[in-house]
């Protein structure tokens, strides 16, 4: 019997979907207690560590484990979440950058530096997560925890430029892979607000204009959040940023 899996998740699907669709392949393991050692956003990809029956006591061992991911930086273009499912706006500027520039300003995000959960994560404060503060809109009733986030190394894989058009297309491509929640505890933000969602990104393609995309390869710590290196990576060029796309491609063991 296998102590771990490695699974792949795709955009869109839950890493409970992903594990339940390995169980109905796998039957012999239908029944086997099963945690996850690293969850991944619902538009990320990528590789998602399993640990099943007995292994799952280990959960906080599995879950310090360094990771890689390739992550894609939209520049000019901010959400509430950090990613393209979130409700977006656009900056003002047009954004150019050269890629001395943009290395330049990826080094500065290398080490281990004290951050602010997402509000759109599961972090709970007063047994409640804070995606749920966020929905509620009561977010000043409370001190937003931080962790220490630790990236090892940011590679600057390739920057591009593309139009209002081909990038509208690949939005409502992703989109329409968003998953629906029927989680009771996620009532308040239903389908993940998804009407809200795409009616600001109709209102963003209002504008005809080019936009600058960042593909990196990001060696990073547990818990280090892509969504969030993304925007402070547009903070410091000065415009808003998100994360277009984010694969995890290893998990160090």
């Amino acid at each position: 019997m296998r102590k771990t899996v490695m699974l792949t998740k795709k955009i869109g699907e839950t890493p409970l979907e992903a594990l339940t669709d390995w169980k109905a392949r796998h039957p012999r393991y239908k029944d086997v207690p099963a945690s996850y050692a690293g969850r991944l956003d619902p538009m990320a990809s990528g590789k998602l560590l399993v640990l099943l029956g007995e292994e799952c006591k280990r959960q906080t061992e599995y879950t310090k484990l360094d990771k890689t991911y390739e992550i894609e930086v939209l520049l000019d273009i901010g959400s509430d979440t950090g990613d393209i499912l979130g409700i977006v706006e656009a900056s003002k500027c047009e954004t150019t950058i050269t890629k001395i520039a943009a290395k330049a300003v990826l080094q500065t995000e290398v080490g281990t530096h004290t951050i602010p959960y997402p509000i759109y994560s599961s972090k709970t404060v007063n047994g409640k997560p804070l995606f749920l503060y966020a929905l509620e809109g009561t977010l000043d009733t409370i001190e937003l925890p931080t962790h220490e986030e630790t990236i090892h190394r940011i590679v600057l894989k390739g920057l591009r430029t593309v139009s209002n058009t081909t990038l509208k297309e690949r939005i409502e491509t992703l989109l329409a892979l968003a998953p629906v929640s029927t989680e009771p505890s996620k009532a308040l933000g239903a389908d993940f607000r998804i009407v809200d969602v795409r009616r600001s990104w109709a209102k963003v393609f209002e504008a005809e204009r080019q936009y600058e995309i960042l593909k990196l390869k990001v060696e990073c710590g547990s818990g280090t959040y892509m969504r969030s290196l993304a925007g402070r990576i547009g903070k410091r060029l000065g415009t808003r940023a998100l994360a277009l796309s984010i694969r995890r491609t290893k998990i160090k063991r």
